[in-house]
């Protein structure tokens, strides 16, 4: 059995890529998630493995594409504006198909915004993240333990369903430190790589690996191509947990990552006073968690509370899955400003008419 360490979660996040067998990091400093390009370059080049600092948020991207083609494993890392600048080149990575793991430290916005924790890049990760109809899979940590299992999971869908994935957390969970265990993990069988650019399993003639279709027709094909893949990782990549959801409760919050964990104390502190409350916790963003919502539905007496750290995203997606059976309500913070399980229970007394 493992021991447990205790380290920052960025540390944690490159020390599980380095496990993971990631081969290469393409990447450029950003506040909150430096950490992860600093553990990075001190670890890489010592086991035989590519770090490289790039001149820019395009240049590592593009980066990460050369690498992808080539069949290797390939990982970068930023933070909101930085995945802004990236956009272009995710898009591209996911029209040729290229298995990679894209990682966003969420820092408030929009523009510069701030270096604190944010949750304010849910469209932008669930909606594409960038042009062209493309989804991608993101998964959401609410512990660093879970952020190390979440980045060598994202390793093996990338390469299950050859997409890039995409690890969202937010400045919280990059910057504090948690004891964090690296366990051996149930493998996944992983397909071969004979569409890599490398000359992987003895093929003989080149691989040329682009996104572009000059023909419509073609390029409908491809599109319904990637849709029926996007239909797969729906159907069986899935992650989400309930939390005092077992029972009939007055109201059901809604929360992911770090907003989750202080959705589970208001729980608590609601029930000193009489109030059920249970949370939703997805974990992968995309595909979002409709079946959740299907097993909660019917023990939520006041409908729904989505608590974020943005303006009120991923309240969209609950109403979408609730299709107007219940109420769905909102709470959140921005700009960094982090949400106060005493402010959440407020809300929450509001909605069901008072304490019990």
């Amino acid at each position: 059995m493992s021991e447990k360490v205790l380290m920052k979660g960025n540390e944690a996040i490159g020390e599980a890529a380095i496990r993971a067998n990631c081969q290469c990091f393409f990447g450029y400093p950003i506040t909150p998630q430096t950490e992860v390009a600093a553990y990075l370059s001190r670890k890489m080049t010592k086991i035989g493995r590519v770090f490289l600092q790039a001149e820019s948020e395009v240049s590592a991207i593009n980066m990460v594409y050369g690498a992808a083609g080539a069949g290797v494993r390939v990982m970068t890392s930023s933070s909101s504006p930085g995945i802004s600048l990236k956009a272009e080149g995710i898009s591209y990575i996911a029209g040729a198909e290229l298995p990679c793991v894209i990682v966003n430290i969420v820092r408030g916005g929009p523009g510069l915004g701030s270096i604190q924790p944010a949750q304010s890049d849910y469209f932008q990760a669930t909606k594409g993240g960038a042009h062209g109809d493309f989804n991608m899979p993101v998964f959401a940590p609410a512990s660093i333990q879970e952020m190390v299992d979440l980045i060598q999971e994202a390793f093996d869908v990338a390469d299950i369903y050859r997409t890039p994935c995409m690890i969202m957390g937010d400045g919280m969970l990059g910057q504090m430190m948690e004891p964090v265990e690296f366990k051996e993990r149930v493998k996944r069988e992983l397909p071969d790589k004979p569409w890599a650019s490398s000359g992987l399993n003895g093929r003989k003639k080149h691989n040329v690996i682009n996104s572009l279709f000059l023909k419509p027709e073609q390029l409908e094909d491809h599109n319904i191509k990637l849709q029926e893949k996007f239909k797969a990782i729906k159907e069986n990549e899935v992650k989400y947990e309930l939390f005092s959801c077992d029972r009939e409760n007055d109201l059901v919050m809604v929360a992911y990552g770090t907003t989750s964990r202080i959705c589970k104390n208001v729980v608590r502190l609601a029930e000193a006073e009489g109030i059920k409350v249970g949370v939703v916790r997805p974990i992968t963003l995309w595909p979002f968690p409709a079946e959740a919502f299907e097993k909660t539905i019917d023990k939520t007496n006041h409908g729904y509370l989505s608590v974020e750290m943005s303006c009120g995203q991923m309240v969209e997606d609950v109403r979408l899955c609730v299709e107007g059976r219940k109420p769905v309500n909102f709470y959140g913070r921005s700009g960094g400003m982090v949400p106060h399980p005493e402010d959440i229970l407020e809300k929450v007394k509001e909605i069901i008419g008072g304490a019990k």
